[in-house]
């Protein structure tokens, strides 16, 4: 005859293979489906304008920034001008060169804590999918494009924190973003 498990001991396989199951799950929501990014590309550079080039060198393009975090994130390097999307892999899926308003956010660990369509930005510009994700003193910083395409130099000494991506950059990030997505900023 078998012996016979105390109830206590029932209590607690069952309270292990439920933590079990949940953590599994877990795990399984965090890594499961995302919006894809579409690959890194090229831009024509015919004119002299001050948008900085995408095209990759015979290296290719910048290597995402040491200690710039783990797993599925959106990096942005304050000195590079320059954003990467990084899947959770840790490789990144697409890079692309920025332009940063006046007030710059600290180095560390972020997460995006808003998502707006479109509206128009301190600056008086009309801007669409703009992803929020920290504020210095007082200014909102976001990432975000211009509809007009453009770039201009803030008026008047204005503090912004709008930093603006090229329209297909800004409609993959937007993509690759959701609410909670982790943003990571670098010197």
């Amino acid at each position: 005859m078998a012996a016979r498990l105390p109830s206590w001991a029932w209590v607690s396989g069952l309270t292990v293979a439920a933590t079990a199951a949940v953590v599994a799950l877990a795990v399984q929501a965090d890594h499961g489906p995302r919006p894809a990014a579409p690959a890194a590309h090229a831009r024509p550079t015919a004119s002299a304008s001050p948008t900085p080039s995408t095209a990759p060198t015979p290296s290719g393009p910048p290597a995402l920034p040491e200690a710039s975090g783990v797993g599925r994130r959106i990096v942005y390097s304050v000195q590079a001008h320059r954003v990467w999307l990084v899947d959770a892999t840790g490789q990144a899926a697409r890079t692309f060169p920025v332009w940063a308003g006046t007030v710059d956010p600290k180095p560390g660990r972020y997460s995006i804590t808003a998502r707006t369509a479109a509206t128009v930005g301190s600056d008086g510009v009309k801007v669409e999918y703009i992803v929020y994700f920290t504020a210095v003193s007082g200014v909102n910083i976001g990432f975000s494009n211009a509809l007009d395409g453009s770039s201009p130099p803030p008026a008047n000494g204005a503090r912004t924190g709008g930093i603006r991506l090229h329209k297909e950059d800004g409609a993959a990030l937007w993509s690759f973003g959701d609410y909670g997505t982790k943003v990571s900023v670098v010197e």
